[in-house]
């Protein structure tokens, strides 16, 4: 059962509507985001909703992607949650943009966000939600990570986002999450785009 869900990003204004900043966007396309009361907690932005009856906590550390697993884990030791119980949404460059990945474990493919958790909670066996972002043609990761969308993934990216949000619920939701990673092992959610 998921508990707790973490959405990596960056915090300062010119990185929100960046590629490495697309699991925080995500966020914004849950039905129930309108509800959502952020405290500043934990190096991080923090909430909860009830959803079946069940405490559903989120995340957003402020604490910038290479140290995200220190808000992870302060998060982690107040609410007693355990590594089996956290998922983690972040950008991947593996993907191609609109395709989405569920996996449990496994590589962390040069993801600073993911290494910094790993280093901390001492283990890579947790839940993960990976929203493709595509890989550069040419030159260096870090300016086309951390610029913005495309004209045409600016098309795409709001039906990316609200079905990537439907697949997210359906995770928690679920009593199976590895017959979720089967199902959602390499989704495309913009059926026009191979």
């Amino acid at each position: 059962m998921i508990k707790l869900i973490v959405s990596l990003g960056n915090p300062d204004i010119q990185y929100k509507h960046t590629r490495h900043n697309i699991a925080w966007q995500l966020l914004e396309c849950l039905p129930f985001h309108h509800e959502l009361n952020w405290k500043n907690k934990f190096k991080g932005q923090y909430s909860f909703i009830s959803l079946h009856s069940k405490k559903l906590y989120l995340l957003k550390p402020l604490t910038y992607m290479n140290l995200s697993g220190e808000s992870v884990i302060l998060t982690m030791d107040f609410f007693k949650i355990q590594t089996e119980e956290l998922l983690i949404i972040h950008d991947e460059l593996e993907l191609p943009f609109g395709f989405i990945s569920l996996k449990n474990g496994g590589g962390l493919g040069g993801h600073n966000g993911l290494r910094s958790i790993e280093s901390i909670i001492g283990t890579r066996d947790f839940k993960r939600m990976r929203l493709g972002i595509s890989k550069p043609f040419h030159g260096n990761i870090t300016p086309y990570v951390l610029g913005g969308f495309s004209i045409e993934e600016k098309i795409s990216l709001p039906s990316f986002l609200e079905k990537s949000a439907g697949i997210l619920l359906k995770a928690v939701e679920s009593e199976d999450f590895n017959n979720m990673t089967k199902k959602y092992r390499k989704y495309n959610t913009i059926p026009n785009i191979e």
